[in-house]
């Protein structure tokens, strides 16, 4: 083998010969005219080629000046609209559209369009000098009828250079050169080697910023091994091929318009999109699937947060709206599901660029009522795309009748818990082909005059199951158990798993997101609480919890503690990266934490004299102080900012930090936000999706910080392992629970059949049969078991209510993916959602005056884990299916109050050490992380949990016998200590995961 094999011209003479073998023409470096950037002769044919009667034309008014005069009248229009403008809709020459590309149409109506599509020329040159009267060359131009679309700069790790050279090499080369331009010139630029392939679109000298354009490798960043030798070939063999390369430029690329501030000013900035592997990978495989399954399938896909699932959910909609299949389109309307008005306006942007079209998307905007009205007559009419807010859909099932026999495309951004339960029953019902109930249940009206309500209630059942005229497509980050039963696809195995994952491991091995682990810090607060009333009455032992911890945490001494732990930190620490930018956020647990931190804010900056931190305070509706009976708005406390205006008064220069409570945790693009002050306890999904509000990148931003409170690094991880590379469904729901739950609802005989029969025939009564009587009836008949419900004691009322809870919620899902056919079920599910809002509430015994009752005795904050990294393991992580939680039957016990405090502080430190205290929180820590531990708590009484408890605390003893010798020790010799610490230890760990689930 010559030494010429491994050379970067070798590289660059493959990659050549596999374009044209996929369709693509040799170009001639030499025609390269260097002043225009582009190649005129192909310019030239490809207008003769596919317009010859308009160049006929064109020639006897301008004869033999005809080309130069084009090329010119090019040029100048490529400096205003731009090469992607030039292609998709053509140039205006002297009254009249001279075409300089034609995309493939969605039909085969038209061979003419056929014919114009085949005659593009894609054309791959090399080594193109692009300096005139120099020799600096591009190694590969791509062009399109002679404009140029792409470069590709080649390295061969083989020669000792690799991707990085690649990126450095157009980090050099002058961005106002007409090849390079922005929007003038090529529209993409690719560093390659063999291994790795990375994109721009934009050069700018050092500042550059190319994104990864790679496949992903065993759940990370890379690449796969391929067949032809380089695992970059992909790019050539697939993603370059003559139709693909066209479907990208013709229905992909856009040029994104983006309002930003920039130093204290409103700036505005434009972006051309060109699809990341994975958003094109997903999109082209979602409307394959589409096209060959036909309506009526679910796809999830799991893309991390971060990761670009607006674009991706735009171009999905825009060419869901235009699939076809045997030339009929697959669906009548494409419904966008989204509490994210950014998505409107890309997806309107997007489409005019595409397609020169307004009104494509309709966004339903308007307010009460009419949202239905607005609704119904865009699906009526057929819009293409229809934007609305899940909360739209109720209107919806209220004021719309039966819709014609149509094909929906519903597309879930953010597929979230309540995306699977009675709001998505609320889409199926709206969007359900109006002869549904006499196609699939004609059997059960056979011979009958008119619609039963058994009929209905068959139909709604229907409704609620997978429905032939619907295709679901959910998009999440972190999708739950009954998010992947629902929308998943089970594989060969039975497991449930997304259609298509981009992972946050890959993402962030990218560099496409940050790792927000990498830098977290936690806190441990030690504080105990003393008895002032001199009265000692029996409380609710939870409900006083509650309250007591409650108590604790928003004493003034404890938010002002924190409050200046977390100023000094932002200023010594945070303030001064991302250029003097850099933001924070601090998580509290209420609305009341969020006024009381801001009060401490204001008042520690201005003990201090500090001018370089401006707080901004986030919460919903008014909170009262009940101690000083203020009332508070988030305006109020703002200066007058309001909550719309809050997000781009916090992006600009004026504020740096944000105190939220319950507001922009999830779905908030803030790329200057570095770090994180968390006050409140996280878990699950809850805190992955708060966490990743810090992994955006910004220039300037390399890492970023969490300084916990609250929580443990171990249940951090806990939390973000499912979701780290794909997530699977551990175990599918078991329908036999649900079963088990009637039964033992029925044998409580709170509830009649008889009684339930008679409710059903007037809840399922036909539409046009209803009348205003109806609501009396059903509470007629919904009185007696209310009655029977007052006459139990406490705990069969804890029992029936659990139980009823269990079994509503446990239907709602799984008629989701369940298609059933026992009314009784359908019966039983109405009548107990309807009845568990008569059911009187528990009162639970005197309430606690923690003001008067109790006193902050001791406190202190103890950093425990000191900026270190919380490491994820590789590889697929599970979450559980959706369970008949609250079936158990735990106690309210009642304690005296003043054993109560003293249970609460033994648990944050008395008799036992600092050290101690912890050895034993961890261990109930890693108990609650465990997923048998869960399902044990949630779905069983006290005392059948205690005993499963006995052998995982005593393995759990064994595993930490290094950590504390001594208590081991005890915890195994001596046994009434150890009865002592497995009845505490489960028990806290009981309630804390049943408080959880509730």
């Amino acid at each position: 083998m010559s030494h010429g094999v491994h050379t970067e011209s070798t590289f660059e003479s493959a990659i050549e010969a596999a374009l044209i073998e996929r369709g693509w023409l040799k170009g001639n470096p030499t025609d390269y005219d260097r002043r225009r950037a582009l190649d005129p002769s192909h310019v030239i044919a490809f207008v003769q080629d596919t317009q010859p009667e308009l160049w006929a034309q064109l020639e006897k008014q301008h004869g033999g000046e005809l080309q130069s005069i084009l090329l010119e009248t090019l040029e100048k229009f490529r400096r205003t609209v731009g090469t992607l403008e030039l292609l998709r809709h053509g140039l205006k020459f002297y009254g009249r559209t001279v075409r300089l590309a034609y995309f493939a149409p969605a039909t085969s109506l038209n061979p003419d369009a056929a014919e114009r599509y085949r005659k593009n020329r894609l054309v791959v040159t090399r080594q193109v000098r692009f300096v005139p009267g120099e020799d600096h060359s591009v190694d590969l131009v791509l062009f399109l009828n002679g404009l140029p679309v792409a470069t590709i700069e080649l390295k061969n790790e083989l020669t000792n250079q690799n991707i990085e050279h690649a990126k450095q090499q157009y980090r050099r080369r002058d961005a106002n050169n007409p090849l390079f331009r922005f929007r003038e010139g090529a529209l993409v630029h690719f560093a390659v080697d063999t291994d790795r392939v990375a994109m721009t679109t934009r050069l700018a000298g050092e500042d550059t910023v190319f994104l990864p354009f790679d496949r992903g490798h065993e759940g990370g960043a890379g690449n796969p091994p391929h067949p032809s030798g380089p695992r970059t070939a992909y790019l050539w063999e697939d993603v370059l091929a003559r139709d693909s390369f066209l479907d990208i430029l013709g229905r992909f690329m856009h040029l994104q318009t983006e309002e930003r501030w920039e130093n204290g000013q409103r700036t505005t900035k434009e972006l051309m999109l060109f699809p990341r592997y994975h958003q094109l990978d997903v999109v082209r495989r979602l409307e394959a699937a589409a096209r060959t399954e036909g309506p009526g399938k679910s796809y999830l896909v799991q893309h991390s947060a971060g990761s670009g699932k607006t674009n991706s959910i735009a171009w999905l909609a825009h060419r869901l709206a235009s699939l076809h299949k045997n030339d009929e389109k697959v669906y009548h309307s494409v419904v966008v599901i989204t509490d994210r008005t950014v998505l409107d306006r890309q997806l309107q942007d997007a489409i005019y660029e595409i397609e020169h079209k307004q009104g494509v998307v309709e966004r339903i905007g308007a307010e009460g009522s009419a949202k239905s009205t607005q609704l119904a007559a865009a699906l009526e009419r057929g819009a293409p795309i229809i934007i609305c807010t899940l909360q739209t859909f109720p209107f919806v099932a209220e004021k719309i009748g039966q819709l014609p026999d149509r094909n929906y495309a519903v597309i879930v951004d953010e597929a979230h818990s309540s995306q699977t339960g009675g709001a998505a029953q609320k889409v199926k019902e709206v969007l359900q082909p109006s002869s549904l109930e006499e196609a699939v249940y004609a059997e059960a009206s056979e011979g009958a005059q008119e619609s039963s309500s058994e009929d209905e209630i068959l139909r709604v059942m229907a409704a609620r199951g997978p429905q032939p005229n619907l295709s679901f497509f959910a998009f999440t980050a972190t999708p739950k158990g009954k998010t992947l039963e629902r929308f998943g696809r089970p594989d060969a195995d039975g497991r449930h798993r997304p259609f298509h994952l981009y992972s946050m491991r890959q993402a962030i091995e990218e560099g496409f997101i940050l790792d927000v682990l990498k830098h977290y810090t936690t806190y441990r607060t030690f504080w105990r609480l003393a008895k002032k009333a001199e009265d000692d009455r029996e409380v609710p032992k939870r409900k006083a919890a509650v309250s007591l911890v409650r108590f604790a945490t928003l004493h003034p001494h404890n938010i002002a503690q924190k409050a200046e732990i977390i100023i000094e930190h932002f200023r010594q620490k945070v303030r001064h990266r991302i250029g003097g930018r850099a933001k924070s956020m601090v998580l509290t647990p209420s609305r009341l934490h969020a006024v009381r931190y801001k009060q401490a804010f204001d008042r520690y900056i201005a003990e201090k004299g500090y001018t370089d931190v401006h707080p901004l305070v986030a919460f919903s509706g008014t909170v009262v102080d009940p101690d000083t009976r203020e009332h508070y708005t988030e305006p109020g406390m703002n200066l007058g900012i309001s909550e719309t205006q809050l997000p781009e008064e916090f992006a600009g220069d004026d504020y740096n930090v944000l105190i939220v409570a319950n507001k922009y945790q999830t779905g908030f693009d803030q790329p200057l936000l570095h770090t994180m002050y968390v006050d409140k306890r996280l878990a699950g999904v809850q805190a992955v999706q708060a966490l990743s509000r810090l992994n955006r990148t910004h220039p300037g931003k390399s890492d970023t910080f969490v300084l916990d409170f609250v929580n443990e690094a171990d249940d951090i991880r806990a939390a973000f392992q499912p979701y780290y590379e794909e997530t699977i469904l551990a175990e599918a729901s078991d329908p036999h629970q649900l079963y088990e739950l009637q039964h033992r609802l029925d044998a409580m005989q709170v509830w009649y059949a008889s009684e339930i029969e008679s409710f059903a025939k007037v809840f399922y009564k036909p539409r046009d049969k209803q009348s205003k009587s109806d609501h009396a009836l059903l509470v007629k008949y919904l009185g007696p078991a209310v009655d029977r419900f007052k006459a139990l004691t406490d705990e069969k009322r804890t029992e029936f209510r659990d139980a009823l809870g269990a079994y509503v919620g446990l239907y709602a899902f799984l008629s989701q993916v369940i298609s059933w056919a026992d009314p009784d079920l359908e019966k039983r599910y109405s009548f107990g959602r309807m009845l568990r809002g008569f059911l009187p509430t528990e009162t639970g015994g005197p309430p606690i005056d923690v003001g008067r009752d109790v006193a902050l005795h001791y406190y202190r904050l103890e950093k425990t884990l000191d900026d270190e990294a919380i490491e994820l393991e590789k590889g697929p992580g599970t979450v559980p299916g959706i369970i008949a939680v609250g079936t158990g039957n735990p106690e309210e016990d009642h304690v005296k109050l003043s054993e109560l405090i003293d249970l609460l502080n033994e648990r944050f430190n008395t008799n036992f050490t600092p050290a101690d205290q912890l050895f034993f929180d961890q261990v109930a820590e890693e108990a609650k992380a465990d997923e048998d531990v869960v399902l044990q708590a949630r779905a069983n009484p006290f005392d059948t949990f205690a005993l499963a408890m006995k052998s995982k605390l005593a393995d759990l003893m064994i595993d930490r016998l290094g950590q504390n010798r001594d208590i081991v020790a005890r915890f195994f010799d001596e046994a009434d200590l150890r009865q002592v610490v497995e009845k505490e230890l489960s028990r806290r760990i009981y309630e804390d995961l049943r408080g959880d689930a509730a």
